[in-house]
């Protein structure tokens, strides 16, 4: 991307906090009447330094991890597994709830537009997330003009508004409006004062975005990515110090039904098209924002299982090559929340705060101990940004937690406390099956002759036709002439002709991820048959089929195997249209597909494997002459053995 474009789509998030950050720093210091409202310019001096602060720290991680470098990543490769889990909870927690607050602040804007629509804001909020949903199923992509207009329409508006509230202070010597009368309900205290410190830092949430996407940028793209990024803390910066000084030169103070934001716009442009504007724009950034959650919580979901945390499933791209199964947890999640407190921002913040302020404190931290280890050029000054970065961050998320505590920041920390639980024990789950599935070399039986002769053992490729892999196949069983004779078969007349024994011509197809001891039983059952077998692997690069071809021969390369390379991690289109090929050029075959199956003792361990069988079944089940079964491998609570005795 050019950094023209890739400033509006990366910082929507961040900029767009200025719709709420802001006022929800309002809204606990007015708790405190006029003696309350008097700290929000020293507060709002806090939060721009440390704005600043965490915006050099990112600038250091940029250039740290070139090709990304998110808190996930960082804090697992510096602090640990479990502060990567830790801070993998606070993002995900972020994201779920950048979709909730976006949502409803967006419905907040246009509502303080149009009245009459406050009583429907949450089925209205519910419908936006069913469009995300359905827009991001299908592919939708944070590119171009389209996507770049709202967050530039958003900037010049509140500058915009700026500017004219500027102007028109300066009139009466920039002498600010007294606010309507105010009664305390809280004293003025340190208590106070850091929950408002808090409340206003969500103002910061969407900063780690560049850093996530360092990759995406035109080279040099981590120069690129730190130019964006110190423009994008310029901005925020801009946008969120000259909203305070708006709202204390004009008196403003949040009120039921009308956001400030609205209330500043009513003030310097009226009611007419300028504000009208104004409102259109907050509401398209911020919907904006809350689809960046839409790219970030599924690459996170398939970080952590590529690292064995979370299901498999999440590692595959649908069809529109999306990442349809993390796309559809965050949409329910993210309505779940929104329901749960009624589309109302105010009741969001406490439980934003945590999550943000978690994941960037893990996160520099990590950079800390990165610059330690490497000691490169300049490390001093890295590590000394990132840990001013890092003591703050943590500041903010100690301040959130305990003033917050019951206002919801419980159920933020109750979450991650649990998603730690849980990718523990999946990640133990699949350690158990891995040692199970593991090849035991003394206990390996080499078969006593080679199924495939010495003629045929050259198909192990990944070019090649269907045709051709049935042949060598068939050849490598020596069945020639019962293909031959079974070629006469009219199949046009009749597409399942056979009605004895002899008459059917068998190919047994073996699909496999990888060589362990349930794939070795599943080929040691299709060469028991003494039919003609073709082993199949989908590969997601040229690399790992090159791997898995060496390990094939290091095996013994006993039969035909077929290579097919899935770049986009895709595995039962592939099996799909293969097998489809093989029934469309050998209608002749009856083609049994023989397919490895993990079996667990516990209902709730079926999710965290394929139902490979099951979806093979359902797409096959239309073409004639295709039968699917499966070979079981059990795995108990202790090491399995393929019977499913535990050892």
């Amino acid at each position: 991307m050019r950094k023209l474009v890739a400033l509006p789509v990366l910082s929507a998030d961040a900029l767009s906090s200025v719709a709420y950050g802001p006022e929800a720093l309002l809204a606990v210091l007015v708790l405190g009447g006029t003696a309350g409202l008097a700290w929000s310019v020293p507060v709002s001096l806090a939060i721009v330094f440390l704005m600043l602060a965490v915006g050099l720290s990112y600038r250091q991680t940029i250039r740290a991890y070139p090709h990304g470098g998110g808190s996930y990543i960082v804090a697992t490769d510096n602090l640990g597994r479990i502060p990567g889990l830790v801070a993998a909870a606070g993002l995900m927690t972020d994201y779920v709830l950048t979709v909730a607050v976006s949502v409803s602040s967006g419905m907040a804007a246009v509502t303080s537009a149009v009245p009459g629509l406050s009583g429907d804001v949450v089925p209205i909020g519910v419908l936006v997330i069913v469009v995300l949903l359905a827009g991001n199923l299908r592919g939708v992509r944070q590119a171009g003009a389209l996507f770049a207009a709202p967050t530039y329409a958003f900037i010049v508006a509140i500058l915009a508004l700026v500017a004219f509230g500027l102007y028109d202070a300066a009139g009466r010597g920039f002498e600010p409006v007294p606010h309507p009368p105010l009664h305390a309900v809280e004293g003025v205290g340190v208590l106070l004062v850091m929950r408002a410190f808090a409340s206003g830092s969500t103002a910061m949430t969407g900063i780690e975005a560049i850093s996530n996407a360092v990759p995406a940028f035109k080279p040099v793209p981590w120069r690129n990515a730190r130019t964006t990024l110190s423009w994008m803390i310029g901005l925020l910066i801009t946008l969120f110090a000259g909203t305070i000084a708006m709202t204390h030169l004009e008196g403003v103070v949040p009120r039921s039904g009308e956001t400030v934001l609205s209330q500043l716009a009513h003030r310097s442009f009226g009611s007419g098209g300028m504000y009208v504007f104004t409102q259109a724009a907050t509401a398209l950034v911020l919907l904006l924002a809350a689809n960046t959650a839409y790219n970030d919580f599924p690459r996170v979901l398939y970080l952590l299982a590529r690292d064995n945390h979370a299901p498999r499933i999440f590692l595959r791209l649908g069809d529109r090559l999306a990442f349809s199964n993390g796309i559809i947890v965050l949409s329910v999640a993210a309505a779940l929340v929104y329901v749960a407190f009624n589309g109302e921002t105010a009741a969001l913040i406490p439980l934003y705060a945590v999550g943000v302020f978690l994941a960037f404190t893990l996160s520099q931290s990590g950079m800390v101990v990165h610059w330690w280890r490497r000691r490169d050029r300049h490390w001093r000054k890295s590590l000394c940004f990132n840990a001013t970065g890092a003591l703050l961050s943590a500041l903010v998320f100690i301040t959130a937690g305990i003033t917050k505590f019951t206002e919801g920041a419980w159920l933020a920390i109750l979450t991650v406390g649990v998603f730690l639980l849980v990718t523990t024990r999946i990640h133990r789950h699949y350690a158990r099956v891995a040692e199970a599935l593991r090849l035991r070399p003394q206990k390996i039986e080499i078969p006593s002759r080679t199924i495939a002769p010495r003629a045929a053992r050259g198909a192990v490729a990944v070019n090649g036709t269907a045709a051709g892999d049935a042949a060598t196949a068939i050849g490598a069983a020596e069945a020639t002439d019962a293909a031959e004779a079974a070629g006469s078969v009219d199949v046009t007349e009749d597409a399942e002709p056979e009605e004895s024994p002899e008459e059917i011509l068998h190919l047994s197809v073996v699909p496999l991820d990888s060589l362990h001891r349930a794939s070795m039983r599943t080929l040691a059952y299709a060469a028991s048959l003494q039919q003609p077998v073709l082993a199949l692997h989908v590969s997601p690069s040229d690399e790992d089929a090159e791997q898995f071809r060496q390990a094939w021969l290091l095996w013994g390369d006993h039969l035909p195997l077929r290579i097919i390379v899935s770049p986009y991690r895709a595995i039962v289109t592939p099996l799909i249209s293969y097998v489809e090929s093989l029934h469309r050029q050998r209608p002749d075959l009856t083609i049994t597909v023989i397919i490895p199956e993990i079996v667990v003792r516990h209902w709730w361990h079926r999710v965290l494997h394929s139902p490979l069988a099951g979806r093979l079944r359902h797409a096959l089940r239309p073409l004639p002459k295709i039968v699917v079964t499966t070979v079981p491998f059990h795995i108990s609570d202790g090491h399995s053995t393929p019977n499913g005795h535990t050892e």
